[in-house]
């Protein structure tokens, strides 16, 4: 589960750094500005979460052998990071977001580079306390409850999940 986690952590901040250093150079106000830009964005991150979501829910649960192999596997590694990466990377909204919150903050007198380190030092830190706070509420609940069961719940809850995230999301404007 650390792993898996640690995973994640690398492939979400990875992307959280490239989308804050995106806005810092005023890429997020050019989606705003290109709607077809936007709008590609938005259709290539929908389509992706919908991909993932559908995969989860069709691939039969390995139960608690599938947790073993992942943590063993460089290669499961590395497309748990890819994968969190994409999903980050691929949000418009993110970007907007950011593009409307991160330029109230900033002081004109002041280092642009080292208020936007700042900023996402403290991105970092609340998306590393929320994976945390998740990771070891699911790792509880698998200790307690059953692992296998709770793999198999946990990956069709997810795979429905994603499925709505990404129909929500093809229903942004930007």
């Amino acid at each position: 589960m650390r792993c898996a986690m640690g995973a994640t952590l690398v492939g979400n901040l990875t992307a959280q750094l490239l989308v804050t250093t995106g806005v810092a150079l005023g890429v997020g106000a050019l989606l705003v500005a290109m709607p077809t830009a936007f709008l590609a964005l938005k259709i290539v991150g929908a389509g992706y979460l919908i991909y993932l979501g559908a995969r989860q829910l069709l691939s039969r649960s390995a139960g608690t052998h599938a947790l073993t192999v992942a943590h063993h596997s460089p290669v499961a590694k590395w497309r748990i990071t890819g994968e969190a990466f994409l999903v980050s990377v691929s949000n418009p909204k993110s970007m907007i977001f950011l593009c409307a919150f991160l330029p109230q903050f900033l002081q004109a007198d002041r280092s642009v580079p080292v208020q936007f380190a700042v900023m996402y030092l403290t991105i970092a830190a609340v998306v590393v306390s929320v994976h945390s706070v998740y990771c070891y509420t699911a790792f509880r609940f698998s200790k307690r409850l059953g692992a296998a069961y709770w793999v198999a719940a946990i990956k069709r809850l997810s795979g429905a999940l994603f499925i709505g995230l990404g129909v929500r999301l093809l229903s942004v404007r930007a």
